[in-house]
Parts: C-alpha cells; structure tokens; sequence
C-alpha cells in the first residue's frame, strides 16, 4: 500500500534545517522538480496517494501551483516559473516535507483515471484500482475480460464505501444510464463526496447515503455492486507510515486479520444484486486469507497496470 520509509525528524527541527534557496537558482519547471525529488529522498517520505514516486509526486506539486493539468507538465517542462510562483512551489515542497501530509492533502486535489477530485482530511486520499477496472472490464469497448456484456443496460449501480465519492463519479461514466447509489458511515466523508458529486453535475444521478455498508438501502436490488472497503489488518495499522496516519483510521481498519468488513459485504452482497449482477471489491493483500475464509466462492481475481490479485469479482448466481 505505501513505500516505506524510515521515521522522518519532528517537524520543528525538518523545518529548520529546510535549505535556503536563493532567488534565481532555480528557474524552469524542471528545476523546481529536481530540487523536490532531492528534499523528498532526503527527507525518506512515503508515496502512496496516487503517485508511487519522488519524481511523480514533485510533478503533480508543481503542476497544481502552476494551474496545470499533470498531463501537460512535459509541455511546460522547460517553461521559466515567475518569483511568486516559486515561493509556493517552494512553500508546498517544504510543507511536504516538515509535515509529513499527502500531497493531495496540502494541495485539495488527486486524479483518478485523469479526472480532478476535492480531497481533504475528511477522507482517505483516493486510490483505488476499481477505477481502472471499469475502464478495462465493464467498458463496451471491453472485447477481452468483459464482466458485463452491455454497460448501457446497467440501470442500479451501489459504491459502498464512497469516501470521497469518486468511484461513484467514475461509475457514472461508465454506464451512462445507471442510477447510483453512494454508502458512507461517515458524514465527513459523505460532505466530501456532495461537493464532488456536484463538481461533476451528478445530483441528479448519484444519491449519497449514510449508513453501516446495507442499511441504509432497504430491499433495492443492483446491477453492480463495487467497494472499496477498509482492510488493513491489525498489524498493518501499527505499521502505517506517517503520511497515512493523517487520514481518517476508519477508511483503513478491518479489524485483526483485515476481514471483518468484507465479510460482511459478502455475506449480504447477494441480497441486494440483481441476478445478473455482480460485486467487484478491493482488498488489498488479503487474497489468501480471503480464500481461506470463503474456500466455497468462485473469486476471480483482476490484475491492473499496478496491482496483481488486489481485487475481486464475483457474480450474484456465485452468492
């Protein structure tokens, strides 16, 4: 889940010896990255946010500072930054640093599938592999691995666990003609998700809910049941890095062994899927000790450009 890193100094004493950088040294984009990579691997930061590197996460810095899609900081690589825009490259790398936050977190922003979402302390920066997924396996144009046949006739879809609702945003691209419902327990999170569920002009479509996983929907049956779900076992959450001890611990605990609320998902999945349906669920690390608990369930396990047997699909006919 995140790249470890051994423990930083406090943040009285990384901010005092921050280095000094004088007015000119560094002038283009590319300069003010390289000078970020250095503090970041001085500093042994942790990257697990959406970026899984020093050089991915000083770009995406540098670009929000500057207005600029991520996408576009080749474009603008060699482009000279004026005196005010690097005082806040600047202000943002030392923040970084000293305070040990996510990047998303100093900034208020991530990307998923290159789409821009409002993140805060709310929720747990978003990172999910089920955004990809949706691209890959529920596309129409998904000629190998399809999981649905036609995402057009996709009319319920169910994100349990929103956070901060972006797999309900990215859900509704995906089936254009779906309504989707969005679970929460936190109304924190859920006031995250309001603001990017009207970002993207959706109230209409997506619904939010607040609940413990099922409660909050009574009888209705979906079409597509995904979830992101917290699974950090016991061990794991001793062992968090810093930078993932600054979001909410209820996004991460699943209980001793990592389980306790997937289990739950999969027990009650079933009674709240259409018989074609299906649930696509994100664990983790968990494969083993998931198999181990369910030996009788069909799991099939989705690999992604960053991630080998994290997530799993399985049909309703197979709860």
């Amino acid at each position: 889940m995140a790249r470890r890193a051994k423990p930083a100094a406090k943040s009285g004493r990384a901010a005092s010896k921050f280095p000094k950088v004088a007015s000119g040294e560094l002038r283009t984009l590319l300069d003010f990255v390289r000078y970020a990579v250095s503090r970041f691997n001085e500093a042994q930061l942790v990257f697990a946010h959406g970026t899984t590197d020093p050089v991915a996460e000083a770009a995406f810095l540098v670009c929000e500072i500057l207005h600029l899609h991520p996408d576009r900081f080749e474009s603008f690589a060699t482009a000279r930054v004026t005196a005010p825009e690097a005082r806040k490259i600047l202000d943002v790398i030392g923040r970084r640093v000293t305070t040990r936050k996510p990047a998303a977190y100093l900034v208020n922003k991530i990307y998923m599938r290159g789409l821009p979402f409002y993140v805060d302390e709310r929720v747990i920066v978003p990172r999910s592999f089920i955004g990809e997924l949706l691209d890959s396996h529920f596309s129409g144009e998904s000629d190998d691995g399809a999981l649905i046949d036609n995402p057009l006739g996709v009319e319920r879809v169910l994100d349990l666990c929103t956070g901060s609702g972006c797999l309900a945003v990215l859900a509704s691209l995906s089936f254009p003609n779906a309504r989707i419902d969005a679970v929460d327990i936190s109304k924190d999170a859920l006031d995250v998700a309001a603001r990017n569920i009207a970002g993207y002009d959706l109230e209409e479509r997506v619904t939010l809910r607040r609940g413990d996983l099922f409660k909050p929907l009574g009888e209705t049956r979906y079409d597509l049941i995904i979830s992101n779900p917290p699974y950090v076992d016991a061990q794991g959450m001793k062992g968090l890095p810093r930078e993932c001890r600054a979001e909410p611990k209820l996004a991460f605990d699943g209980g001793a062994d990592g389980l306790d609320i997937i289990r739950r998902i999969l027990e009650e999945a079933g009674q709240h899927l259409t018989p074609e349906g299906g649930l696509l669920c994100e664990i983790g690390r968990g494969r083993e000790m998931l198999e181990a608990a369910f030996p009788q369930l069909p799991l099939l396990w989705l690999d992604t450009e960053d991630s080998e047997a994290e997530v799993f699909w399985i049909g309703a006919g197979d709860l």
